[in-house]
């Protein structure tokens, strides 16, 4: 602990949201001090050399950028930029018994002729202009609203204006709209993916959470694209912690929090290393974190579902599919096993307690669009980095003999990539200064462990729709920002809080913005 020991605010966790929270309180005069358990600041928004002797940096964690609002890079000068994927998608497919795959980009004319060959006809394309329209739509209005005190639902709705789009993104289960618009398994299984990235649902779920998660996926910026950052995650949270240190807020590394204090009024936060009081507390960490932090009993975690690989290769591997340039398959989101009725398989497999017999996974070359995270000698040479993120594999299948488990789903899911590749992904891997292979996994265990993600939930608990009650969201600043918890100066500034979810600094923004009274 610094030798200040009272403060208007203090914030538990340094990763991005945190960070935004302190500069904007900072910047607005407070008394700010951000305590970070590790050994630097950015949580699960990193950039790291992952592989020991290898010039590489990879966003090890998170990796894309969609929801960050450009309202807060520009409130808070950050000297970060982003660079927006030319290519949307890939994925691939065998027509006629010869591979082929559905191709998306901003290339109108190649999209079409891409559906044509796989659907045969124009019909699928037409819907999916139309689909996509819709929710762009939707996004330019809700996006908006992410850093605005919470509509309530009627509000909300109001504002999207469009009873078809409501319906079909807030009432019904994302598989019977999906099912609606379009006719391919391959086409529906594609757009169903958005609603699946760390979420283990069916699509048909009463409960809606695909529609949630898809909601977020596809409304950020007002457009939906999805921008890779430039010089990787960690570029933004380096220039979200000099922002806020230029701004007086104080950051302490290598502080574990070990428990608040509260009456309502002030509060105390204890470190291993003593003491400090302040107004306000935000929590920067899942709810059930701060229900251990506050000594009171936690709610049930809701489990991650995702298994994250980073791996760096030689050279891009050369595909079945002849037609396309691996260069451009890769640089969009690369679809693998991800049919309408895999994905539906894969997700009874796993709820069954069975790792998915061919696990859904997509994967996306970041230094096609940024080779500024690879040294010199390596852009040189022609290497490249590879993201997969695999989908419906959740927490509880790796529970019993973690380590196996997690090499068995691996190499499953490499099986699955290698069916569709004309060389297998192993010839093309790089070594490090031991020798060893460029690839490392991780499973929501391994979250849960290295980041404090309870069951590994990369969203800290289940996505909420970006509305209030009903009723109205009146009452305290805290309740109409989205980020009260049962204690009236202890906050949440993470993704646990309303509109949290994704590298977006909203419910850091939102916090502070409830601190400060703004409405």
């Amino acid at each position: 602990m610094p030798e200040r020991t009272s403060y208007d605010v203090v914030i538990v966790g340094g990763g991005h949201n945190g960070l935004v929270a302190a500069a904007y309180l900072a910047r607005a005069g407070r008394r700010v001090l951000v305590l970070e358990r590790l050994g630097h600041t950015g949580g699960a928004a990193v950039s790291e050399r992952a592989f020991r002797g290898v010039d590489a940096r990879l966003s090890r964690y998170s990796y894309l950028v969609s929801l960050l609002p450009p309202k807060i890079v520009h409130d808070l000068g950050l000297r970060f930029a982003v660079r927006r994927r030319s290519v949307s998608s890939y994925t691939p497919a065998v027509r006629g018994g010869r591979p082929t795959g559905l191709y998306v980009s901003t290339d109108e004319a190649a999209t079409r002729d891409s559906f044509a060959r796989i659907t045969g006809s124009d019909r699928e394309y037409a819907a999916w202009r139309r689909f996509y329209g819709m929710t762009r739509r939707v996004a330019e209005r809700v996006f908006p609203t992410l850093t605005e005190p919470l509509p309530d639902r009627a509000a909300l709705r109001a504002r999207i204006g469009d009873d078809a789009a409501w319906e079909a993104l807030f009432e019904r289960p994302l598989g019977e709209t999906v099912e609606s618009v379009f006719d391919d398994d391959l086409v529906r299984g594609v757009v169903l993916t958005d609603g699946l990235i760390g979420t283990f649902a069916h699509a048909h779920d009463p409960a809606l959470a695909p529609n949630r998660c898809f909601l977020y996926h596809v409304i950020g910026g007002g457009t939906g694209d999805w921008d890779v950052p430039i010089g990787g995650m960690g570029a933004l949270t380096d220039a979200l912690a000099d922002a806020a240190r230029k701004a007086g807020a104080e950051i302490v590394t290598d502080c574990p929090v070990t428990g608040i204090a509260t009456d309502g009024g002030t509060a105390e936060v204890t470190g291993e290393h003593g003491t400090a009081g302040a107004r306000h507390v935000l929590v920067n960490a899942a709810p059930q974190v701060l229900a251990g932090l506050l000594g009171e009993p936690s709610p049930e975690p809701a489990e991650g579902a995702q298994l994250k690989v980073n791996m760096l290769l030689t050279r891009l591997p050369r595909l079945r599919d002849t037609g396309v340039d691996p260069r451009l398959a890769f640089s969009g989101t690369f679809h693998v096993a991800e049919g309408y009725r895999q994905l539906e398989t894969a997700y009874r497999q796993a709820a069954a307690g069975e790792l998915p017999a061919a696990p859904p996974s997509e994967l996306y070359c970041h230094s096609l669009t940024d080779p500024s995270i690879l040294g010199s000698d390596l852009v040189r040479q022609g290497y490249q980095t590879l993201t997969l993120f695999g989908l419906h594999t959740p927490a509880r299948l790796f529970t019993d003999d973690h380590d196996a488990t997690r090499e068995r789903l691996l190499a499953a899911t490499l099986a699955q990539l290698d069916a569709v590749l004309a060389e297998p992904l192993t010839d093309c891997l790089a070594t490090d200064a031991d020798g060893r292979p460029c690839i490392e996994a991780r499973t929501p265990l391994d979250l849960e462990r290295d980041l404090c993600l309870p069951g590994g939930n990369i969203f800290h608990r289940e996505l909420a729709f970006p509305y209030g009650t009903e009723d109205g969201t009146g009452g305290s600043a805290a309740a109409r920002w989205g980020v009260r918890t049962a204690h009236a100066n202890v906050l949440l500034c993470g993704a646990g809080a309303v509109r949290g979810g994704g590298v977006s600094g909203i419910p850091g923004h939102n916090a502070a913005m409830a601190v400060l009274g703004r409405e």
